[in-house]
């Protein structure tokens, strides 16, 4: 328990009671692009008497009609495998529970991007690892850096990584550096986490293979979720995994919460064989694409040139990165907070090793249009003051 801290965010959100604050911080979906109507009439049509099994135990791994679609759908997106290859979880989060207790001992070495999820880290942290770090450019993890990393820590248990919409920073992985990043992994013998919980948020471009699909040797665990897609109040998410690992996970998810949500299980089932989720995720698409945008040209318009920011093509989230010796978590509680009434994450949380305060992570999808050019302004006022 030395190493369980507090989440920066969730700390962060406390200040959420205060009406007059715009936060850009969590990494939130819209509940106003929630299906509400499509669920009321899922929800009905299982709190039935003759569909009380909707609220029965059912089996570990999962519904297998939810296991299924989850395989049907990632077979039609280019990612190939049956129900037996996925687990059912409570949430991604629980994803990286389980993988890091089947693979982490205290003083392992696990390899992350720097910066990383933060959620990934509070994850990791009961396990006592070591972490070493892979910088991050525009093109997701630097794979050269990654040999280099690798050769420099013989014995790397697991591998991290976000490619795709990548959080915090919003950059994907080339294909290139995929297929670089699963030969390393053969190489060298270890597991990859691939956690892509954004990847259906694709605004711009051709999606890029999931490095499941290239994974050769069967050490690639793919970890989603339908927080981002569908509601993350249904706590579901999934892994895919080759069997020997699929089967491991299993067993410590049957130990750590015996199953799943059985309700939202039957839900997440009905929904997909009843209605159409692509059209669901298309609307979300055209939703979060229109703030992304305008996040991005007011950033441009406000802030000042010395703060530079990343161009997503998907996901929820701006990195921005401020000129060295500025410190983003200073700023924000003695100004962003109290005068211009901005919250956002403040870089260096997300950071392993600690450091580089002069980063922030800025969430799009969870703020109206109008609180989007509202905050960036007058956070953009603010920063020009203290920056001249």
């Amino acid at each position: 328990m030395d190493r369980v801290r507090p989440s920066a965010i969730r700390e962060l959100l406390k200040h959420g009671a205060d009406p007059a604050l715009i936060s850009f911080g969590g990494g939130y979906p819209d509940q106003r692009l929630f299906p509400l109507d499509d669920l009321r009439s899922v929800f009905d049509a299982l709190l039935q008497p003759e569909r009380a099994a909707s609220l029965q135990y059912t089996t570990s791994d999962g519904l297998p009609a939810l296991r299924e679609a989850i395989a049907e759908r990632m077979t039609a997106q280019g990612t190939p495998m049956d129900a037996d290859d996925v687990l059912i979880l409570s949430g991604g989060q629980q994803g990286l529970d389980l993988v890091a207790k089947l693979l982490v001992d205290p003083g392992d070495t696990v390899i992350v991007e720097d910066p990383t999820f933060l959620g990934a880290l509070i994850a990791f942290a009961p396990l006592e690892p070591t972490y070493a770090t892979v910088r991050l450019d525009e093109h997701g993890m630097d794979t050269d850096h990654l040999a280099e990393v690798l050769a420099a820590n013989p014995g790397v248990r697991m591998l991290y990584t976000v490619p795709d919409f990548h959080n915090p920073t919003g950059v994907t992985m080339s294909l290139e550096r995929r297929r670089r990043l699963v030969e390393l992994a053969n190489e060298h013998d270890i597991v990859v986490l691939e956690d892509s919980p954004y990847r259906e948020l694709r605004f711009d471009g051709e999606p890029v293979p999931t490095l499941k699909s290239l994974d050769t040797e069967g050490r690639v665990i793919h970890l989603s979720s339908f927080s981002k897609i569908l509601a993350p109040g249904m706590r579901l998410g999934w892994l895919a995994a080759s069997p020997e690992l699929r089967e491991r996970l299993g067993l410590l998810k049957l130990a750590a919460d015996t199953q799943s949500g059985t309700l939202a299980m039957h839900a997440t089932a009905s929904f997909i064989a009843g209605f159409d989720l692509d059209a669901h995720v298309d609307r979300l698409r055209d939703a979060y694409r229109a703030k992304r945008d305008l996040m991005l040209g007011t950033i441009d318009e406000a802030f000042p040139a010395s703060v530079a920011r990343t161009s997503p093509e998907g996901g929820l989230f701006t990195w921005l990165t401020f000129p060295d010796g500025f410190d983003s978590a200073r700023f924000m509680a003695e100004v962003a907070l109290p005068d211009a009434k901005v919250a956002y994450v403040p870089g260096t949380t997300f950071f392993a090793g600690g450091g580089h305060p002069n980063h922030a992570r800025i969430n799009f999808s969870n703020v109206t249009a109008d609180d989007i050019v509202a905050g960036i302004t007058r956070l953009g006022h603010h920063l020009r003051r203290e920056l001249a």
